[in-house]
């Protein structure tokens, strides 16, 4: 499976997304409503229907930057948010992306690329956010017997891909996740070194 932008675009066409809670996940609004620093520089990347994005921009964070290389991914972002700065749209692949950022949240885009990326995203990731910045947000906390996406993982795998670049400040099943994702989120807040 080609886990392209064209597969990506087909699926938002198709309206193909059942990770799509069509709202913020619990853990990651109870995660944002603790963020008192509204200058921050967020990037969501993968961003989907962008809910958490939505959140952010309603709660007065300015410098919220979305990536997704599926353009029909931000529609709900622009008819809900309308004011939201295009300029800070990204439409691009990840892997491409330039910056530097004092937060990145992560909401199903980690589950959505293909395991053999997994150290490249680390390594992206690593250089978006300069030392003392975090990464956070959610991973799933077992494997999946079908195949993906999304694909799952395990804290052990998840400490050992990140240990390199990062101080592992949380991970822990996250108590107030959807019902249908009990018991199988991790929520982790990382800072780099």
């Amino acid at each position: 499976m080609n886990l392209d932008k064209e597969y990506w675009q087909n699926r938002y066409h198709e309206k193909n997304t059942p990770w799509d809670i069509g709202h913020i996940s619990p853990p990651i609004r109870e995660y944002v409503d603790g963020l008192t620093n509204k200058q921050l520089r967020i990037l969501i990347p993968g961003a989907g229907n962008s809910y958490e994005a939505v959140y952010l921009h309603q709660q007065g964070f300015h410098e919220v930057h979305v990536c997704d290389w599926a353009a029909e991914a931000f529609d709900h972002l622009r008819s809900t948010a309308p004011d939201f700065p295009a300029e800070k749209l990204l439409i691009n692949d990840f892997f491409n992306l330039s910056g530097n950022y004092d937060l990145i949240l992560e909401q199903t885009f980690f589950c959505a690329i293909s395991p053999s990326l997994r150290r490249s995203y680390v390594e992206k990731v690593a250089t978006l956010l300069p030392s003392g910045a975090i990464l956070a947000g959610l991973l799933f906390a077992s494997h999946f017997e079908k195949g993906g996406p999304p694909f799952g993982g395990d804290e052990q795998e998840y400490r050992e891909l990140f240990e390199g670049h990062f101080v592992i400040n949380s991970l822990f099943l996250a108590k107030n996740s959807i019902l249908p994702r009990a018991n199988n989120e991790l929520f982790f807040k990382l800072i780099r070194k």
